[in-house]
């Protein structure tokens, strides 16, 4: 596996793009609505920054910025295979957030694990 991307909860995703673009020299290449988010990447060459800004306070990024504020929301790792990589996670003791693969961002396929068995970091596996 290899990093994918890191995302990052905001308020507002179109002026935080603006400054990492302009920041780190980075491409906004993607943008869409999706799941009660407005989600934005940009390329970082050998990875992305996703940005999700909520689109109402009742959404799951909406309710994570009320109780944390923004920041990073999660970290993302790209694999081959997402059902094997669950089938290790179960292996391993750690607990998923998704039981099964579910449609993300942009199209591609992805589940969570549980931060609490993961060091505090909420992981995202992707497959594309």
């Amino acid at each position: 596996m290899r990093l994918d991307h890191v995302g990052v909860a905001t308020q507002d995703a179109a002026s935080l793009a603006a400054q990492y673009a302009s920041l780190f020299d980075a491409e906004i290449v993607h943008e869409e609505e999706f799941d009660g988010m407005n989600v934005c990447f940009l390329d970082l060459g050998n990875a992305y920054l996703e940005l999700l800004e909520p689109t109402g306070e009742e959404t799951t990024i909406g309710r994570y910025l009320d109780e944390n504020g923004p920041g990073m929301h999660h970290v993302a790792f790209i694999t081959d295979d997402i059902e094997a990589a669950l089938a290790n996670a179960r292996e391993d003791g750690v607990s998923l957030v998704d039981e099964e693969p579910r449609e993300g961002a942009w199209g591609h396929t992805v589940a969570f694990l549980h931060p609490r068995d993961t060091g505090g970091v909420l992981v995202e596996y992707v497959e594309h």
